[in-house]
């Protein structure tokens, strides 16, 4: 079963495009790198009538929309293989401002998970 990094930002609309461009860039160095699949998701039926929605758990502010993100693997171990290199490429490093984000850090939910159904 594979391995999956998985991601909930909230990022203001007006810096869509931007964060858009970065996460572009990420898609390609994690490819190259070995994960087997890299997707970026922007909320859009965000009212579905059941649950807990998306809006309300990120408490998002005014403007902002969630991205959920992931990254598939083989395993936890190629995760972390793979993470290592990805950690030390300098495109991302060069691409990734830490005070001009197109979204805030601090409020990124991120979590490993092993999958239990293909």
């Amino acid at each position: 079963m594979s391995y999956v990094d998985g991601f909930l930002l909230a990022v203001p609309r007006r810096k869509l495009a931007a964060y858009r461009k970065m996460a572009a860039l990420a898609g390609k160095v994690w490819r190259e790198h070995g994960a087997l699949d890299f997707r970026e998701c922007v909320g859009e039926d965000l009212s579905p009538g059941m649950g807990l929605p998306f809006p309300k758990l990120m408490k998002l502010k005014r403007g902002e929309v969630p991205v959920f993100s992931f990254i598939v693997f083989k395993s936890r171990a190629h995760r972390d293989r793979v993470n290592k290199k990805v950690l030390g490429d300098p495109r991302l490093k060069d691409a990734c401002d830490p005070n001009d984000m197109p979204f805030d850090p601090k409020r990124m939910c991120y979590g490993g998970f092993q999958t239990i159904v293909e």
